[in-house]
């Protein structure tokens, strides 16, 4: 297949791989990927595509800044409408032009997933990394993503039978977490009291999550004046977190980047946390941690119940059991969220009972190659010979 002389990525001959991430932990997502193929290749790799911060750093030259796709829910995308569509007609053209051996979407199937539909029928194969939670809600999108996919890697090992049923052939390839997380080491010593404060990556997540945080900080500090605040945070939401914790009656560190984070980590007593990933991370590297979420748009309506899953939690999930607390819809309140929060805070036993009950997630996340970015680019690569 031909290739344009002056194709993105700048890394000789080899692959040219077209990579399409929309938020933040897709950016470091596809970046651990690049690494990974690249050590798979010897270097033999070129890149391609869309992506933030991490993806930036790895070599990648994104096309767009991906800030400008991290909404979510109707009332707040439909401002952002215009730029979004002009976003993914810019990014078919773009694949059209480059004609890769493969696109790579990552995770955002809003974006990503309505870009690799449009691209069904070009003789370039399509895989999408992360699979949609059809187990949680929308389980139509099994049998709709297989109609143009030609290959879905998956974080979660139970995933696949959703569409492997549907002729989509689909790979457990590990949790990134726990390339991230696991051996992390909590040390529960009597430094001060510390909470870790995570109220989401996306604006209409932390425009809803974080006043209620709020409400439960300033509670505690009611009863605890020594009380320290970290929010690890990322370039989408900074400016929108540090603007609202201003007020805060406390000691509050607004911090950004992977190694900013693992020290927050290190240092919380607990943590309050969107559901979501970041929940998984915290349970991963033992931080005892209350979930709290308001789901937006049409499931946002809708009560816990008719949720197809128990939990929202994936450490949940994975024990069987409520580990992490969660307050979820009309519980996601300050009032309900505060005692859970506390008795983490000032509960050495509670604290124990958490991360005892969160051991045996690693083993259940991690993929027979070891480390899961290796597993998705071996994938990607053995579709590319395929």
């Amino acid at each position: 297949m031909s290739r344009p002389e002056n194709s993105d990525g700048g890394e000789g001959e080899g692959p040219l791989i077209f990579l399409i991430a929309g938020e933040p932990s897709g950016d470091l997502l596809g970046a651990r990927l690049m690494a990974a193929l690249r050590e798979e290749t010897d270097g033999r790799v070129r890149f391609a595509g869309i992506g933030g911060e991490a993806m930036t750093a790895a070599g990648l030259e994104s096309r767009f800044p991906i800030h400008e796709l991290a909404v979510m829910g109707l009332i707040e995308v439909l401002p952002h409408l215009f730029t979004i569509l002009k976003r993914m007609r810019q990014t078919v053209a773009a694949v059209k032009q480059l004609r890769p051996d493969a696109v790579v979407t990552i995770d955002s199937p809003s974006f990503t997933l309505e870009i690799a539909e449009r691209l069904k029928g070009q003789g370039i194969p399509l895989i999408h990394y992360v699979a949609p939670q059809v187990w949680a809600w929308k389980a139509w999108r099994a049998k709709s993503v297989s109609r143009y996919l030609d290959h879905l890697l998956a974080l979660l090992p139970f995933e696949p039978p959703y569409f492997e049923k549907h002729g989509l052939p689909t790979h457990f390839v590990g949790h990134p977490v726990v390339e991230s997380h696991a051996g992390s080491r909590y040390r529960d010593t009597a430094r001060g009291l510390c909470l870790a404060v995570l109220p989401g990556s996306r604006r209409g997540e932390v425009s809803k999550l974080l006043p209620v945080f709020a409400e439960v900080v300033r509670a505690l500090a009611a009863g605890h004046p020594d009380l320290r605040v970290v929010i690890p945070t990322v370039e989408t939401v900074a400016d929108m977190v540090q603007a609202q914790v201003q007020d805060w009656p406390v000691e509050v560190a607004v911090v950004r980047g992977a190694e900013a984070k693992a020290k927050a980590f290190d240092e919380a007593t607990a943590a309050l946390a969107a559901s979501g990933t970041v929940a998984l991370e915290l349970g991963v590297a033992g931080v005892p941690t209350v979930v709290a979420y308001r789901f937006a748009g049409v499931v946002g309506l809708l009560p816990p119940s008719l949720l197809r899953v128990p939990f929202v939690s994936l450490v949940n999930l994975i024990a069987g059991r409520e580990v992490q607390p969660e307050f979820l819809q009309r519980r996601c309140r300050a009032a309900e969220i505060l005692p859970a929060v506390e008795r983490l805070l000032t509960d050495p036993a509670a604290r124990a009972a958490q991360r005892d009950g969160c051991s045996g997630v690693v083993e259940a996340l991690t993929p027979p190659e070891g480390r899961p970015s290796r597993a998705a680019a071996r994938r990607i690569l053995s579709c590319l010979k395929a």
